[in-house]
């Protein structure tokens, strides 16, 4: 038996949830550690509270892949999963911001950490079922589109999360100043509206995609598939660790790659609104509540929109013609060169507005790094383990960003004497050491195309 052949839309609406989650995510991800300084986290500290992000990545993703591989019932296989991660990552967009509410309690910067965690754990059990759906759904020769499309949704969404903040104090007039201990009206608005705009998405996701039933993938697999399965079900939790040792080469060689180009994702979201602000702007190094510093954090939201627009644009129009021609692996290590010299940009330029150059250059290899490496190693794993497979995956995603967590930090405060420019200046050395590392890679679907 063969896969259906599904239409755009059809697969558009299968990864619209997407949307919500990288919507949530870009609000994280550009607000967080200004947030967390605003409850009394200092530079150095930021990766170390960050460190909550990758841990729930390594510990979640596993064991919903696992689990989503096991289960089907009324709601399906995947789909279950996506709405419970939703309604707990809403709720930590809701509260984080306002962790300040539980001051008679405890410590707002604990508080807000602690949504941080609830937020992440959230996305991840939300995030990992939708890579491993496309896998289920999608022929061998709409792969690369599949995920092309998935990463054009987490752009468009990324977008949306990263302006609201800007967009709401510009156009609509929404406070964006702020009193010692307190978030800004804008940023607490918009994470409540990353909240609804989650709910929503996954609801059209859960509403239009039917999932093939167990048995139906059982007829569609590929004999030519690294991993081999038994034929009797295994539902044991510590079999994860069984089939990390039993990890396909394809996905050893890939785990490097991975490494060093999360590890500068994890850099320059971290060090991005310090960095600008007293790189770019001039402030004080020990400056992180002016109002300067805050239209500054409201800029680095703006261009953390603009690399996710041109990542959504380049996965939707480019990336599948691009890799057709060259090839995947080509494809991936032009990007992550370009990203690379767009993070190293930074450093020379003039003002904030040119470093909306380097962010055009940072959303070619962000579109490629959601896209490609899924593409390349959902040809060498079987249908069956195709949801355990995505969440050990996200170890070399993870791992990188907890050692970044760790060091991260303390480099910037010894090393680089408390400038978390130099930070976004290695993010961008990583990913050009990713890239010579995608040409050790075996593309197993285009040996066989």
């Amino acid at each position: 038996m063969e896969k259906r052949k599904l239409s755009f839309w059809e697969i558009w609406n299968m990864s619209f949830g997407f949307l919500g989650i990288q919507m949530g995510f870009a609000l994280q991800n550009a607000n967080a550690s200004r947030i967390l300084q605003i409850f009394g986290a200092d530079v150095h500290e930021l990766s170390w509270f960050w460190i909550i992000a990758p841990l729930m990545g390594l510990i979640v993703q596993p064991i919903i892949g696992h689990y989503s591989d096991k289960t089907w019932g009324k709601f399906g296989r995947r789909k279950p999963f996506f709405l419970v991660g939703a309604i707990l990552a809403s709720v930590g967009l809701i509260l984080m911001p306002q962790a300040n509410i539980f001051i008679s309690i405890l410590p707002a910067l604990w508080v807000g950490a602690g949504m941080l965690m609830v937020m992440d754990a959230s996305f991840n059990i939300a995030m990992e079922p939708f890579r491993a759906l496309v896998g289920d759904n999608l022929r061998t020769d709409q792969r690369t589109a599949g995920f092309s499309i998935q990463t054009a949704l987490i752009g468009f969404g990324a977008v949306i999360g990263s302006a609201l903040p800007y967009v709401l104090t510009k156009w609509f007039g929404v406070s964006n100043s702020t009193v010692p201990g307190s978030v800004p009206l804008n940023l607490t608005l918009s994470f409540i509206l990353g909240a609804v705009v989650l709910i929503g998405s996954i609801l059209v996701t859960l509403f239009t995609t039917k999932e093939y039933s167990p048995e139906e993938l059982a007829n569609f697999e590929d004999p030519q598939s690294e991993i081999d399965v038994p034929s009797e079900e295994k539902s044991r939790l510590t079999d994860i660790f069984t089939d990390f040792a039993k990890m396909p080469t394809t996905m050893r060689q890939l785990s490097w790659v991975q490494f060093f180009s999360w590890f500068g994702l994890f850099g320059m979201w971290v060090f991005s609104t310090p960095a600008i602000a007293h790189h770019i702007y001039g402030l004080p190094l020990d400056d992180n509540s002016s109002q300067t510093y805050q239209d500054a954090g409201d800029w680095v939201g703006i261009l953390f929109g603009v690399y996710n627009l041109v990542s959504a644009i380049i996965a939707l129009f480019f990336l599948p013609m691009i890799a057709k021609k060259i090839g995947r692996k080509s494809t991936h290590a032009l990007s992550l060169v370009i990203g690379g010299i767009g993070l190293i940009s930074i450093y020379f330029m003039p003002d904030e507005n040119w470093i909306i150059l380097s962010m055009v250059l940072i959303g070619v290899a962000w579109a490629s790094i959601l896209a490609m490496p899924y593409a390349i190693l959902a040809g060498s794993i079987a249908p069956k383990k195709m949801g355990v497979y995505m969440g050990i995956f996200n170890f070399f995603i993870v791992i990188p960003q907890i050692i970044n967590a760790i060091i991260g930090g303390p480099i910037v405060k010894y090393l680089y004497n408390g400038d978390a420019m130099y930070a976004l200046i290695t993010s961008g050395v990583s990913f050009l050491i990713a890239a010579v590392l995608v040409y050790k890679v075996k593309d197993v679907d285009d040996i066989k195309i």
